[in-house]
């Protein structure tokens, strides 16, 4: 299990051009370029709580929304996932996390099996943040996971301020990541499943 799990995706169309690098198994360390301040806050914490050493910049049509930069980079995030697990032996596949930020709890599943599907139920009584609606991490989220192939179910326990329910997500995915992504001693070069392939 030396190898290390990294991966390099650029992905450029007429709304984004992306540039992301992951490690899995990094210290948390960032540098992140999105041209949307709150959402580069946002990757910022999952890189440092699920320790993934991530790079991102993205240029996009920031002018017109929020949404093809957010969605985009879900997309080249959840493919560079994909790329840096490869083959999948001896990870432990599950994840799950609940995270507290303040007055909000957030439970997040993830489950690396291959097959694409996201419950999100994580409405806050106020969706904005300045100009950033949160209902864009619903988006990220399902991008991520189709682009990753993952079950990933997002609930949101309970929570009133848009800013901390958008952290207790984003950090509690990075968390939930983070053990699933883990290899697990007892099954080394095992694949996590008894159909033969994720």
């Amino acid at each position: 299990m030396d190898q290390k799990r990294i991966a390099k995706i650029a992905r450029k169309t007429a709304e984004t051009d992306i540039n992301l690098t992951l490690e899995i198994d990094g210290s948390g360390r960032s540098k992140i370029d999105t041209g949307v301040p709150f959402f580069d806050h946002m990757l910022t914490l999952f890189a440092k709580h699920g320790l993934f050493d991530l790079e991102v910049t993205c240029k996009g049509d920031v002018a017109v929304d929020y949404h093809h930069t957010v969605e985009d980079v879900g997309i080249v995030l959840g493919e560079a996932f994909r790329a840096a697990l490869g083959d999948k032996l001896g990870i432990r596949r599950y994840g799950f996390f609940l995270l507290p930020m303040d007055e909000s709890l957030a439970r997040v599943v993830v489950d690396l099996g291959g097959r694409a599907h996201l419950v999100y139920e994580a409405n806050a009584p106020t969706m904005f943040v300045r100009d950033f609606n949160i209902i864009l991490v619903k988006e990220f989220c399902r991008a991520f996971s189709n682009a990753l192939a993952c079950n990933l179910h997002v609930n949101l326990e309970y929570g009133e301020e848009p800013h901390h329910v958008a952290e207790a997500v984003f950090k509690g995915l990075a968390r939930a990541l983070d053990a699933a992504t883990q290899y697990d001693p007892r099954a080394a070069g095992q694949l996590p499943s008894t159909k033969g392939k994720l």
